[in-house]
Order: structure tokens, then sequence, then C-alpha cells
């Protein structure tokens, strides 16, 4: 299944005999794809989810289900709550670029600093193993799918939960 929503996004793109074709937004991408139930409850609670569905463009690094799974226990309970909104939003925005940024935009063997909705940076290194994104914990998560194309912008699928903290060093 891992092709799933490339071939799904390819569909939609082949399949208006003569007319322009779009994809869906980045919210109903990752709305209809069960790998990303916890990243869409996520941004649910924390009120992006029509931020996200907008014009754009945006970058999405989106943890799947397995990525939120290896937090701590409790941690994604605890960012759910009402009183956490604030917290929670901080660590989606974290993973969000203001532009579309695709996987050939980042030179092989390069490193790619930019900044985020949040106010804090992500370290991007594009290298013989792939793409990588470094979080303000330091922790390295990889682009296990890459440039799944919305009408808003890009998604990226990252193995981890991406976490604010002080500026990565590339």
């Amino acid at each position: 299944m891992k092709f799933g929503i490339k071939a799904t996004v390819a569909a939609l793109a082949i399949s208006a005999a003569g007319s322009a074709a779009t994809a869906d937004n980045i919210v109903e991408i990752a709305a209809g794809d069960e790998r990303f139930t916890t990243l869409v409850a996520a941004v649910q609670a924390a009120g992006l989810a029509d931020a996200l569905s907008g014009e754009g463009p945006f970058t999405v690094f989106a943890p799947v289900n397995d990525a939120f799974a290896a937090l701590p226990e409790g941690t994604v309970e605890t960012l759910l709550k009402p009183e956490n909104k604030q917290q929670l939003t901080n660590v989606l925005l974290y993973h969000v670029d203001d532009r579309k940024l695709t996987s050939d935009m980042i030179p092989a063997g390069s490193t790619y600093v930019k900044p985020m909705l949040e106010s804090d940076r992500l370290c991007i290194k594009a290298g013989a193993d792939g793409v990588m994104v470094a979080d303000g914990t330091g922790q390295m998560a990889n682009v296990v799918i890459a440039d799944i194309m919305a009408d808003n912008g890009v998604i990226h699928v990252v193995d981890k939960v991406l976490l604010p903290g002080t500026k990565p060093s590339c």
C-alpha cells in the first residue's frame, strides 16, 4: 500500500480527459489514508484543518501513526487535551513549510534550513540515503515517501514526529 496515495493522485490527474484535474488538498489526502489517523485527529483538535485545506502552498512533513505511537507513553493523549491546544498547534506547525518544497528542490548532498510557520527551524538533508529532517531535539526523521502532490502543496511522509526545540545544527 506504500504507493497507494501516489497511484490515487495519478489516477485523478489522468481521469479528466481533456479537462484540468486537481488532487485533493493536503487534509483530504491525509484523511483518506489510514496511516495518518493520529495526524488528522491532531490537526482537527488543534483547529488547523481549515488552514491546511486552504490555498497554500504548503509542504507537510506528515508523521505516520507509528511515529506518534513511538512518542513516550501518554504524550499524544496529553497533547490532544483542550488545555494543551497551543502546544499541539506548535508541534503540528513545526511540520509545515509555507511553500511547496518537492524533493527535487533539495540537491543531493546538500543541507537546507527553512523557517517554518512556527518560529523554529528544521534542517533538511538530501543524500545517498534519501532525505532526512532534523528537528529541534536533534533527532532525525526519514522521509519514507516523498512528493505526494496535493492541490495546495505537497506531503512528505516521515517516520518520526518532529519536535520543536533549539535550532538544529546541519
